[in-house]
């Protein structure tokens, strides 16, 4: 872990160029942002599905779902993502397991082997030594003193780890799906029905059998799809804007949220399931700090994706509202939108683009569970490096087939992208509670903020994503039982390994102990099998020189 926190790819770097800066930038929207550019698949789509509301001459469902869309995303995946947790890194790693670790770093709370080490504590206390006074010091006393609230925090960064796996084998499945759906206007639909499934599953295999060449080269492949397709839907939404209705962009009024649920009541609050898909990615996006940097991440999202996807949405919208006429509202979405000549190349684009779109929540699995398996919460497994410069770049072979198999199951046994889509939004929902949740602990006992900020980043967007939450929740018959029965298994697998290795670890230890203490020397001898601060004595050997190019390690 100390090579990491020296090479942290989220960590200010001393002299880092503008250059350097643009390179990773461009590479992130290969990797990173893949999954969110891909969202306007399935958003209009996911909201539509079913019986839960019905596009109507009086346009306030589809103003109304504009609105929710617009609004979820530059206040969760803008404002909360790219502007403040991004900030929150673990020598440059993000995801949920880093958010854990840097809290146990700054406070003495850490149920795991090596986490928050004294020498940290003691550097904190000399920086922070005054904010430590008044709430902020009861805080970080009670959550010292009591071992259920310790347990309590290592079980949420475990379930936000579970269902970020989760969303890992639901991502890829949704977004590839969703893209070869396409040919359903394309061609008769007795020949799609025996299309669909076999292209899409071909497709994801080839998928995980490219990840084996590493984020840098799979980054410099994908990008120039990921900027295609933005100027893609960015270039369709202008032209639908200008062409269908110049005046939707109206309905970026938050009054419009209010007139759907007023109309549409419980259907509408339903209908937030799909809605919330538009942020899917968002939690990939955190996790892929370690393979680029904070400002990297931030200039793309900002001058790039953002812009691109707020138009796509107002475009949609504004085709929508003027066509009423759709064979039934599951066909309500992205491609319905597209002028009828551009739909075969727009399709291409998109299902090169959604391949893109899994990598980012791909390679978000293998951080995490890098991070996982160095806390001693995951078996261990083979981590290959990728990259000679940037070290979270990582392949893990064993997680990638694992990730395969289990994709290509829930793909062949749902066949639809209306139960891949509730199954989905239950797992990004979580793990975004999940997130805001450590992050208001983490500006309190790492910021050293007032615990008044802390709370007010709490209610705020925790009541937004409660809202997401409990409409998720109500779509637990139609595949958002999925996300949840997989986190279990997950969790159980961490759980017991966690245990059996505390438990080991705490054996070994106590024998170690008494042999020394029947060595010459007595106590004295077990002081120096075991220092006072309970570490073993030896050697450290750190690395300095820079990484082999595909250097392998087991953690």
């Amino acid at each position: 872990m100390d090579l990491e926190l020296a090479h942290g790819a989220g960590a200010p770097r001393k002299g880092e160029s503008w250059a350097a800066v643009l390179l990773l930038a461009y590479q992130s929207l290969g990797v990173a942002y893949g999954d969110v550019a891909t969202s306007p698949l399935y958003v209009f789509k996911s909201a539509f599905a079913g019986d839960d509301i019905t596009h109507t001459a009086g346009n306030e469902e589809i103003y109304g779902v504009l609105s929710f869309v617009f609004w979820t995303l530059t206040l969760i995946s803008l404002l909360k993502y790219v502007c403040i947790v991004l900030r929150a890194n673990d020598g440059g790693e993000g995801g949920t397991f880093a958010l854990y670790s840097l809290i146990c770093r700054h406070v003495r709370a850490g149920l795991l082997p090596g986490g928050g080490n004294s020498d940290d504590l003691m550097a904190d206390d000399k920086d922070a030594a005054a904010s430590r006074r008044g709430a902020v010091s009861r805080a970080r006393t009670v959550l010292e003193r009591y071992r259920v609230l310790q347990r309590l925090l290592l079980f949420f960064a475990l379930l936000g780890t579970c269902m970020l796996i989760g969303d890992g084998v639901l991502t890829p499945a949704l977004s590839v799906f969703s893209a070869v759906s396409g040919l359903e206007l394309s061609m008769e639909k007795a020949q799609h029905k025996y299309v669909g499934l076999p292209v899409t599953c071909a497709i994801l295999v080839c998928l995980f059998a490219l990840q084996h060449y590493g984020t840098h080269r799979v980054g410099f492949i994908f990008a120039p799809i990921v900027c295609i397709w933005l100027l893609c839907i960015s270039m369709i939404g202008l032209y639908n804007i200008i062409h269908w209705n110049h005046h939707v962009y109206r309905a970026l009024s938050p009054y419009y949220m209010y007139q759907f649920l007023k109309k549409t009541q419980k259907g509408g609050w339903l209908s937030l399931g799909g809605i919330l898909l538009c942020v899917t990615g968002s939690e990939a996006m955190y996790a892929d700090l370690g393979h680029f940097s904070q400002r990297s991440i931030q200039i793309a999202f900002i001058s790039v994706v953002y812009p691109a996807l707020v138009l796509a949405y107002m475009g949609q919208a504004a085709y929508i509202s003027q066509h009423h006429s759709f064979e039934n509202s599951y066909h309500i979405g992205f491609y319905v939108s597209v002028p009828e000549k551009l739909r075969w190349p727009v399709l291409v684009i998109a299902i090169l683009a959604s391949v893109v779109g899994s990598q980012a929540i791909i390679t978000g699995t293998f951080s995490i569970i890098k991070q996982c398996s160095a806390l001693s919460c995951f078996p261990g497994v083979k981590i290959v490096h990728t990259s000679s410069t940037v070290h979270g770049q990582i392949y893990i072979p064993e997680i990638n087939w694992i990730l395969m198999i289990l994709c290509l199951a829930v793909t062949i046994g749902f066949n639809n992208t209306k139960h891949l889509a509730n199954a989905q939004g239950l797992a990004v929902i979580t793990v975004m509670l999940v997130t805001t949740c450590l992050m208001s602990l983490v500006i309190v006992l790492v910021w050293n903020k007032s615990i008044f900020i802390a709370l007010g980043f709490l209610i705020f967007f925790g009541s937004i994503e409660v809202m997401y939450f409990s409409a998720s929740l109500g779509k637990f018959h139609e595949g958002a039982w999925v996300p949840i029965t997989l986190s279990f298994i997950f969790m159980v697998v961490m759980s017991v390994w966690h245990y059996g290795t505390i438990n080991s670890g705490t054996t070994a230890k106590e024998s170690e102990v008494c042999a020394a203490k029947e060595r010459p020397g007595g106590r004295r001898g077990a002081e120096r099998a075991a220092g006072p601060d309970g570490r073993k004595g030896g050697w450290h050997v750190l690395h300095s020189g820079p990484l082999p190019h595909e250097g392998q390690e087991r953690v």
